[in-house]
C-alpha cells in the first residue's frame, strides 16, 4: 500500500517561498494533494541521499582494512599460543606457578625482538621490533588487583582450621594496603586516577583500574630480573583476583597500533582463568594520498551534516511534536546525532595522539597508555558501523512511495499487534525453559553457566547450533525431557505460529496492493521528462528548418539585416537570429560568404538528420510502448478472432470440395480474389485493432 504525503494534523498551509528551494523536502512542501510533486521532491532528496550514503561509506570503509584482522591474528599466536620449553602458553594458565612460567619463558621471548634468526644483532639499540616490524612502543605494565583478608566469614566450625578468607572481587572489598617489600610501585597501592587507568570487564566480573604495577625494563634482562624479583618475594598471593599485562606495538608498514592487553582471573574458588583483548586501531590518520582522499570525503561529510541539521530544524519548526510521530523523523536524528558524535571523537582523537606521542618519544623508558584511546577508537568504530546501518535503513524513507517497496513496511504494520501478543506467549515459555536448563546443567554444562548464556543456548538450538551430550551427561534423566520437549513446543509449534503470522499477513498485503489503482511512479515522471526534450527538440529542428530557407531566400553574400529581416518575419527573436548568424561569420563583417553559407547549411543539415533519426526513435519507442500495454481483454479478443478464421477457413475448403472445387486457387480464379488473402488482411486488420 503506498503510503500518503506526511501531512500536518492540523492541515497548515505551506507556502514554498517562506522555504528555500534547497531544502525542499515532502514534509517542507505541500505534497498532500499534488502526487507528481510528492514524487519529484522524494526522488531528488533520494538523489542527494545516495550521494551521502556513497560518502559514509568510503568513510567507514577507509578507516579498516583485510590487513587489521591479520595484524590482529600475528599478535595472538605469538603471545596467546605460543608454548615456552616448558609446555606452557597463555591459554593453559591454570595456576598462579603457571603464570610465573609464561611470563618468564613465552612473554619475554614474545616481547624482546633483538636479533635475527641467526642471531645477527637487528643494531636497534634497546629497541624491540617485535615479527622484525612492529616496533614496541614504551615498556610493558604488569598490574595487579587483591582483596583483602578477612572479606567474608568462615563457618565457625571451621574457624581453627582456616585462617584467612578472601571473598570473590568486589570494588569495595578491594585491598588498598602497601605490602612486601614496601619500596616501590609494585608494592604500593594506586588510584585508578593516579595511574590514569580504566575498568576491565573480564570473564567472571569487571575490575577497576587501580592496584599495585610494575613496569618492565627495555630490555629482556633487565624485565627478567624483575619479574624473578616478584617471584621470589610472593608478590602474587591468595588476595589476587586478577593481573593485567599491557603493551603496545606500531606498524609503520600498515599504520597500525596494536594494543593488548593479557589478563588473568584468579576466582575465590581457586585456579586462573586467562583471557586476552587484542585491539587494532588506526590512530595516526593522514599520512598517504588515500588518508587524504577520506579526509576530502569528511569535509563533504561535515557538510552533508550541516545541511541535514539545517533541514530537519525547517522540518520541526514547521510539524512542531507531530514531527515526531514519524519513525523515519526519529531514524533521521539519529544519523545526525552519531554523526556529531564521530565529528566530535575525530578531532579529539587527533589531538589527543599527538600529544601522547609526543610525550612518548621524549621519554621512551616510561608505559605507553594507548589503551584509553583503542578503547575509544574501537567504540568509534563500532558507532559508525552502527550509523551506516541505520543510514542505510533510511533509504526505505525514499522509496516507500512504490507500492512493491511498501510490502515490508505495510506487513509488519498490520501484524504487529499479532506478534505482540505472540511475543509475550513465547517469552513467557522461553524464559521458563531458559530457567530450567540453568537449575539442571549450570554446574556442569559451560553453555549453561549463566542464565545470559541460557538464553543464547536456546536460541542456537533453534538454529540447530548445539551440544546434546553435554546435556545428557549433566543429567541423563531430564536433560532429554528438556530437549525435546523445548524443540517440540518453541521450534515446532510457537516458531511455526510466528511465521503463519507472517505469512498471512504478507498475503493480505499483496493481494490488496495488486487490486489498487496505479499511481504516478517514477516511470511515469521519466516519461513526462522525455516528452518535454522531445518538445524542445522539435522546436530547434523547426528553429533550423527556418534558418535553411533564409539561407536559400538569398542569393551570393548574405548580409545580417537581410539575414534578420527574413527570420524576424518567421517569428523569431532578435538573440537568437545574432546568435545563428555570428556562430559562421567567422571574421565578423556582418556578411557571409558562399563558404560560410555552405559550413553553415552543412552543419544545420547534420542537426537536422540527427533530430529526425531521434523522433523516429521515439515513434519506435512510443509504438513499442503501446504495443506491450495493450489490455489483456483486448488481446483474448484477437486470439478468440484468429481462432474462429481460421476455423471459418477449414468449412469453406469443406464446402467448397462438396461442390466439386478441390482447389481453393480454382474459387480465386472465378472470383478474382483470394479468399485466404482476404482472411489474412482480415486477420491483420484484428491485430492493428
Amino acid at each position: 500500500m503506498s503510503p500518503p504525503p506526511y501531512k500536518h494534523p492540523t492541515a497548515q498551509v505551506f507556502k514554498k517561498s517562506e522555504q528555500p528551494c534547497l531544502w525542499g523536502t515532502t514534509l517542507t512542501e505541500n505534497t498532500s494533494g499534488n502526487r507528481e510533486l510528492f514524487v519529484r521532491t522524494t526522488l531528488r532528496e533520494l538523489m542527494i541521499y545516495l550521494v551521502f550514503l556513497v560518502d559514509i561509506c568510503l568513510l567507514t570503509y577507509g578507516m579498516t582494512s583485510s590487513t587489521t584482522y591479520y595484524y590482529t591474528k600475528a599478535m595472538t599466536d605469538l603471545f596467546v599460543n605460543t608454548a615456552g620449553e616448558s609446555g606452557v602458553k597463555f591459554q593453559s594458565i591454570s595456576t598462579m606457578g603457571d603464570f610465573w612460567t609464561f611470563a618468564q619463558e613465552p612473554l619475554l621471548d614474545g616481547l624482546y625482538w633483538t636479533k635475527w634468526y641467526n642471531n645477527q644483532s637487528l643494531a636497534t639499540g634497546d629497541q624491540s621490533f617485535i615479527y622484525y616490524e612492529n616496533m614496541l612502543l614504551g615498556v610493558p605494565r604488569m598490574r595487579q588487583i587483591k582483596i583483602k583478608n578477612n572479606s567474608c566469614k568462615v563457618h565457625k566450625d571451621f574457624q581453627d582450621e582456616i585462617t584467612g578468607c578472601y571473598d570473590v572481587y568486589n570494588e569495595k572489598k578491594e585491598d588498598d594496603i602497601n605490602f612486601g617489600l614496601i619500596n616501590g610501585t609494585a608494592w604500593s597501592y594506586h588510584t585508578e586516577k593516579v595511574i590514569k587507568g580504566s575498568s576491565h570487564w573480564g570473564l567472571l566480573t569487571t575490575y577497576s583500574g587501580a592496584g599495585y604495577y610494575q613496569d618492565l625494563g627495555r630490555t629482556k634482562e633487565e624485565s627478567a630480573v624483575l619479574l624473578r624479583e616478584l617471584e621470589e618475594n610472593l608478590w602474587l598471593d591468595r588476595g589476587t583476583r586478577a593481573i593485567f599485562i599491557d603493551f603496545s606495538t606500531y606498524n609503520a608498514n600498515i599504520n597500525m597500533f596494536c594494543v593488548i592487553r593479557l589478563v588473568v582471573e584468579f576466582p575465590a574458588t581457586g585456579g586462573a582463568i586467562p583471557s586476552y583483548q587484542i585491539r587494532t586501531v588506526k590512530l595516526i590518520r593522514y599520512i598517504n594520498y588515500w588518508d587524504y582522499f577520506i579526509l576530502g570525503c569528511e569535509m563533504v561529510f561535515c557538510l552533508f551534516i550541516l545541511y541535514y541539521v539545517v533541514e530537519e530544524i525547517l522540518e520541526l519548526r514547521i510539524h512542531k511534536f507531530s514531527y515526531f510521530k514519524s519513525i523515519w523523523n526519529i531514524l533521521d536524528i539519529v544519523v545526525i546525532l552519531l554523526a556529531v558524535v564521530a565529528i566530535v571523537f575525530n578531532i579529539f582523537r587527533t589531538v589527543k595522539v599527538d600529544k601522547l606521542l609526543g610525550k612518548l618519544l621524549d621519554q621512551p623508558e616510561i608505559y605507553a597508555d594507548f589503551e584509553f584511546l583503542a578503547f575509544w577508537q574501537t567504540q568509534y568504530n563500532n558507532m559508525n558501523a552502527v550509523n551506516l546501518f541505520f543510514a542505510w535503513i533510511k533509504v526505505f524513507k525514499y522509496i516507500s512511495f512504490n507500492k512493491t517497496m511498501t510490502q515490508l513496511s505495510s506487513t509488519l504494520g498490520r501484524c504487529a499487534k499479532d506478534i505482540i501478543g505472540f511475543a509475550i506467549m513465547f517469552f513467557i515459555v522461553f524464559f521458563a525453559y531458559a530457567q530450567l536448563g540453568y537449575l539442571l546443567f549450570g554446574t556442569e554444562v559451560e553453555s549453561f553457566s549463566t542464565f545470559v548464556k541460557c538464553i543464547f543456548t536456546q536460541f542456537r538450538i533453534i538454529l540447530g547450533d548445539f551440544d546434546y551430550d553435554a546435556i545428557d551427561r549433566a543429567n541423563r534423566v531430564l536433560g532429554p525431557i528438556y530437549f525435546v520437549t523445548y524443540v517440540f513446543f518453541v521450534f515446532f509449534v510457537l516458531l511455526n505460529m510466528f511465521l503463519a503470522i507472517i505469512n498471512d499477513t504478507y498475503s493480505e498485503v499483496k493481494e490488496e496492493l495488486s487490486s489498487q489503482k496505479d499511481e504516478l511512479q517514477i516511470s511515469d515522471i521519466i516519461k513526462q521528462s522525455y516528452m518535454k526534450t522531445f518538445m524542445k527538440l522539435k522546436l530547434k529542428n523547426e528553429k533550423i528548418s527556418d534558418v535553411q530557407r533564409a539561407l536559400r531566400a538569398g542569393s551570393g553574400e548574405i548580409e545580417f539585416k537581410d539575414f534578420r529581416e527574413t527570420l524576424k518575419e518567421m517569428g523569431h527573436a532578435d538573440h537568437e537570429i545574432s546568435a545563428a548568424f555570428s556562430q559562421f561569420d567567422r571574421d565578423g563583417n556582418h556578411i557571409l560568404d558562399e563558404d560560410e553559407q555552405e559550413k553553415m547549411k552543412t552543419e544545420l543539415e547534420e542537426k537536422r538528420v540527427c533530430r529526425v533519426t531521434f523522433y523516429i526513435l521515439y515513434d519506435i519507442n512510443q509504438v513499442s510502448s503501446r504495443c506491450l500495454s495493450v489490455n489483456c481483454r483486448l488481446a483474448r479478443q484477437v486470439l478468440h478472432l484468429e481462432s474462429a478464421m481460421s476455423g471459418i477457413t477449414v468449412k469453406i475448403e469443406l464446402i467448397l470440395k462438396k461442390i466439386g472445387i478441390e482447389d481453393i486457387t480454382e474459387l480465386n480464379k472465378i472470383n478474382g480474389k483470394s479468399v485466404t488473402n482476404h482472411i489474412v488482411s482480415i486477420s491483420l486488420q484484428c491485430r492493428q485493432y
